[in-house]
């Protein structure tokens, strides 16, 4: 991109350092905001950092004041509460301030896990079967229920929540362990039908044209170790972890026609739930070669050596070229 502009980076008020609230150290720091804000500056634009805050008049009033170009939404969450990240969208909407990363509708229907499975599924892309279950309400099973089942937060995300313990064959153990959910989480639970498979990850980036990055995959070790069977929420954050349990991510070794189906169901995903500039997929193919889909990441982590950058590396798109074509992808829809 030639023209250079000012861009507001919003952010988690949680995010800020005391010490540097302009995050402008940036030697050995691994957080998301320390990233692109620096290649923001290296590509050469006039940065301004703003947190959001509780107090939304105010808030809304800093963010007016600056008179950006483009607001770099890096925001999850708003007063600790990730449900609110489609708040943050919305007022970005109501303010007609353009901005990166996708509306809140795209963050409702990805944050509720059972409506964005029911939606994929009255567009024929294969999910999960699941079973909801509210706060204090009793947990009815069907009889067509395919064991084993994954227990999860309903409205959490990065795998917080999940664990081998998810992971229930019967109905008490079930129970049990969605009510373990709504006490810790405070939410209503879902409890989603284990797929056997290899697990894979697929960024896409654009809106009108799209593109999907190089496939990731987690590979697990033998599962008669004993080690996790999912990328739970250790197998994610923790290092030592996945060295102990032999899991590696890389990048997947697939026959051309399978990647081109992967990528295809991806972009299809994509839209049905109206994401913006870039996103994640994350799936699992059966042994019987059925593409399922898990997960749906709206605005994922765009943190150097994380999933969306290392795709992006692979296809010869540099971290700064990345963060680059996030700002131009979110432009040319406004225009």
């Amino acid at each position: 991109m030639a023209r250079k502009l000012k861009i507001t980076v919003l952010v988690d008020e949680s995010t800020v350092p005391q010490d540097d609230p302009k995050f402008e150290s940036v030697a050995e720091k691994s957080d998301t905001e320390y990233h692109v804000i620096d290649a923001l500056r290296k590509i050469g634009h006039e940065v301004a950092v703003v947190a959001a805050i509780s107090d939304v008049p105010a808030l809304a009033q800093k963010l007016l004041d600056e008179q950006s170009d483009l607001v770099f939404n890096l925001t999850e969450e708003f007063h600790g509460d990730r449900k609110l990240d489609q708040s943050i969208a919305g007022l970005l909407d109501l303010l007609q301030l353009p901005y990166t990363g996708s509306g809140p509708a795209a963050l409702i229907l990805c944050r509720d896990k059972r409506l964005c499975k029911e939606l994929l599924s009255l567009h024929k892309i294969r999910v999960p079967g699941f079973i909801s279950m509210p706060v204090g309400k009793a947990v009815h099973v069907p009889k067509n229920t395919r064991w084993p089942l994954v227990v999860k937060p309903a409205f959490e995300d990065s795998s917080e929540g999940i664990s081998n313990a998810s992971i229930v064959n019967d109905v008490e153990s079930l129970a049990a362990r969605a009510k373990f959910v709504h006490e810790r989480w405070n939410q209503a639970a879902i409890a989603e039908e284990y797929i056997e498979g290899r697990e894979f990850y697929v960024a896409v980036l654009g809106n009108r044209k799209l593109t999907a990055l190089p496939i990731r995959e987690c590979v697990f070790g033998a599962d008669d170790t004993g080690g996790p069977l999912m990328a739970t929420y250790r197998v994610k954050q923790n290092t030592g972890f996945r060295e102990k349990w032999k899991i590696n991510f890389g990048f997947a070794e697939l026959e051309e026609k399978l990647s081109r189906d992967l990528g295809r169901t991806c972009k299809k995903v994509y839209r049905v739930l109206q994401l913006h500039d870039y996103g994640r997929i994350d799936l699992r193919i059966t042994p019987a070669g059925k593409i399922v889909i898990l997960e749906v990441n709206p605005n994922p982590d765009l943190a150097y050596g994380e999933e969306v950058a290392e795709s992006a590396d692979k296809a010869g798109i540099g971290y700064n070229e990345l963060i680059d074509r996030v700002i131009y992808s979110a432009l040319q829809r406004y225009k």
